[in-house]
């Protein structure tokens, strides 16, 4: 996979620096958060994370549907995670996607053509079935995925991740979700 064009965050250094250094070095300089530059302008992912619902979808299965689909996503790909977060007082969060997830919907047979896209370009995808909505836990999801092929997949939802002109292509005649 392309990484993306973003700029790693540096460790600050194990002692502060009280002058600049006089020898060059091969080290991007430690700049403390809010002493800095702030970068103001849009940052650009040649990735894209992208979650296609049925648009038939009560509100309650859409965002069941779209939190156990980026699940699939974030576990599998280590890439795709940012850093953890932390507040002022120093209280750690779990870190979250590194870009937005973008939510689209379409027809029963936009998302069966986006499925197939998708397993054709061999990107990563996660999918969500009708049946899921009848199980209640991760053995019984797996096998009501398991007992049905590919090309009978009752398809409710699906996520999908890759270079962003990929993921365009999968999503073709979707819309984005209202």
């Amino acid at each position: 996979m392309n990484e993306p064009m973003i700029q790693p965050v540096t460790e600050p250094p194990t002692e502060p620096m009280t002058e600049p250094p006089t020898e060059p070095t091969d080290e991007p300089p430690y700049v403390p958060v809010g002493t800095g530059p702030v970068c103001t302008g849009p940052v650009r992912f040649d990735t894209k994370i992208a979650v296609l619902l049925r648009a038939d979808l009560e509100p309650w299965q859409r965002l069941n549907v779209t939190a156990f689909l980026v699940s699939g996503l974030g576990t599998t790909l280590p890439e795709v995670i940012g850093e953890r977060y932390e507040d002022a007082d120093g209280v750690s969060y779990q870190p979250m996607f590194r870009q937005p997830v973008l939510v689209f919907e379409g027809t029963k047979e936009t998302l069966k053509a986006a499925h197939g896209r998708a397993l054709t370009r061999a990107l990563p995808c996660a999918v969500f079935t009708a049946d899921l909505f009848t199980t209640g836990n991760d053995r019984d999801n797996r096998a009501a995925v398991r007992a049905v092929p590919t090309a009978d997949l009752d398809l409710v939802g699906l996520a999908v991740y890759g270079p962003r002109n990929a993921v365009d292509k999968v999503l073709k005649g979707a819309r984005m979700h209202p």
